[in-house]
């Protein structure tokens, strides 16, 4: 598009981080703007699992970390063996929801990231109904192969936004702030200005 970028029009499907069952198929148009700002996207998926199904499985994540004796805590998730202690599964798998807005902005057109391990989590107690994690998550950036630390804050209630609040710190040593929310449960994010926590 003229003076705006570059535009892609995008059909994938979509699996279960997990399982690895096809979890749906989307339809999406991808604007990268000119600037350093993070892409427009617009999309329409349809699930494979109908939505109480899904709200099933939020709830029977949520219940799991609710109902913990002690908080959770941990570091290198996965190990260096690619293994997941079954007791932290449940805060690995909000790490892998909430650091996919912190690549979605950070992305652009010629540069990627995906995560590669939670360096640590640790769960703080509310009062409230809502679960919340602090992490410091590595993201490795493609083509550069580096490896980028995030400090992300994730709060979260079944039904309810995934909210996540973020900085990155990027090779120069300063700070890259961002945050950000969208709708939905474990599966959305919801956005939120301020990356200061």
């Amino acid at each position: 598009i003229p003076g705006s970028g570059h535009k892609y029009y995008l059909q994938f499907t979509t699996e279960d981080y997990k399982s690895g069952e096809n979890a749906g198929s989307c339809l999406a148009t991808v604007l990268y703007p000119k600037t350093k700002s993070p892409p427009a996207v617009t999309i329409k998926c349809v699930p494979a699992k109908d939505q109480k199904k899904i709200q099933e499985e939020d709830n029977r994540l949520y219940q799991k970390i609710r109902h913990q004796t002690k908080p959770i805590n941990g570091n290198n998730i996965p190990d260096s063996y690619g293994n997941i202690n079954p007791a932290l599964e449940p805060a690995w798998a909000l790490a892998v929801a909430g650091s996919s807005y912190i690549m979605w902005e950070k992305s652009t057109e010629n540069m990627g990231y995906f995560m590669a391990q939670v360096k640590s989590v640790q769960q703080w107690m509310r009062k409230d109904d809502f679960v919340e994690f602090d992490y410091t998550v590595l993201l490795h950036e493609l083509p550069t192969q580096e490896i980028i630390s995030c400090h992300m804050r994730l709060t979260w209630l079944p039904s309810h936004p995934l909210k996540v609040k973020y900085f990155c710190a990027p090779e120069n040593g300063g700070l890259d702030d961002g945050s950000g929310m969208g709708s939905g449960s474990a599966a959305g994010i919801l956005q939120e200005k301020g990356a200061n926590f």
